[in-house]
């Protein structure tokens, strides 16, 4: 079975030869990896092939010219497209990218009417396609569009208005984060739908995403979710559907309070599934979701896998395993980005035993 069968029958919830796998990974416990493998720095896709992943991202290269710029003197750097402004901290495993600065935290309509903007047109669609053409005729995994981030309104505006203003913006309908908003997504929808044409047959699912909860409980009410994000998300998932295409939805915290409306807009799949989150055991998502929406994630990224043994970290993911795939459905991730204090023998032991795992 092809990795794009295996992704697609479990979509369906229909039979595979073994779970789906996926990764994602911080810088510094990435690095380890593609050491214990010998892979070189840039070999992403030699590494997936070690871990036997069976998606691959596919997006247009960005062409146009550099929209926004940082302030090397104070180590700031800036998103070239949309402007975030971050700085690299280091800690003792690694280091990340973390928001310093928000272009538009006291930003008015006008202001955010003039802030520049990719152009749908400077995005380079031929080479996405000559790129499916590629794995299509290699290893053929499940490609799909966009990514956690695509569509989202929280967290992205919360890196260009501050979280606190983008958060104020929603329980206000206040004009410019309204504006920033709808001038975003419809450059994201623009791009999306020009792939999606471009690549047509060759893109097997969409990702978007969309931040709903925090460990304790929803980040928003269901109200609000209803009035001032569904009917956008619902754009990418109609588009989605046009091209005949499931929907996996990226989101983080105790979110489940949405699940029922994702069902009913017509998203496929739900991704992270972080267990130690206020209502979000594998149990009660099994109990409550499964059947009507496939699972991407539940491992937990802040449990045995970051500091437990190697024992403990299979053990986790056994239980993780033992009660998500009962009647198909499931593909294998780690709850968020596997960060850099979890042990490489723990993270290897994990992905060895999912390989291994014998569907029932």
């Amino acid at each position: 079975m092809t990795s794009r069968t295996r992704v697609l029958n479990t979509f369906a919830f229909e039979k595979t030869d073994r779970v789906p796998i996926n990764y994602m990974a911080n810088g510094g416990i990435d690095k380890r990896l593609k050491e214990h493998f010998g892979v070189t720095p840039g070999g992403e896709l030699e590494l997936a092939d070690h871990l036997h992943v069976d998606f691959r991202g596919m997006g247009a290269p960005y062409t146009g010219p550099r929209l926004h710029f940082g302030d090397p003197e104070k180590g700031v750097n800036a998103d070239p497209q949309w402007g975030q402004r971050t700085r690299r901290v280091h800690h003792p495993y690694g280091s990340y990218e973390d928001n310093v600065e928000f272009p538009l935290l006291d930003a008015d309509e006008e202001a955010v009417a003039a802030y520049p903007m990719p152009d749908p047109d400077h995005y380079d669609y031929g080479e996405a396609l000559a790129r499916c053409k590629a794995e299509r005729l290699g290893r053929n995994r499940a490609i799909y569009a966009g990514g956690a981030g695509l569509a989202d309104v929280i967290n992205v505006n919360g890196r260009m208005r501050g979280m606190e203003q983008a958060l104020v913006d929603l329980y206000t309908d206040d004009p410019a984060g309204r504006l920033l908003t709808d001038r975003r997504l419809a450059i994201e929808l623009e791009v999306t739908e020009r792939l999606l044409e471009r690549c047509k047959g060759y893109v097997d699912f969409l990702w978007m995403g969309e931040d709903l909860g925090t460990q304790r409980g929803p980040m928003i009410s269901l109200e609000l979710y209803r009035k001032e994000i569904k009917p956008r998300h619902k754009r990418f998932v109609d588009l989605a559907k046009s091209y005949g295409l499931p929907v996996m939805i990226h989101c983080c915290g105790a979110s489940s309070f949405a699940f029922e409306d994702f069902i009913a807009m017509g998203i496929d799949a739900v991704d992270t599934l972080q267990p130690e989150a206020a209502g979000m055991s594998p149990e009660i998502i099994k109990r409550d979701f499964g059947g009507r929406l496939a699972f991407h994630g539940g491992v937990s990224t802040a449990g045995p896998l970051a500091f437990g043994s190697v024992e403990e970290a299979v053990a986790d993911v056994l239980h993780t395993l033992d009660v998500y795939t009962p009647g198909g459905g499931y593909m294998f991730s780690p709850a968020h980005m596997i960060q850099d204090n979890s042990p490489a023998e723990n993270v290897l032991a994990m992905y060895e035993t999912v390989l291994g795992y014998p569907l029932r």
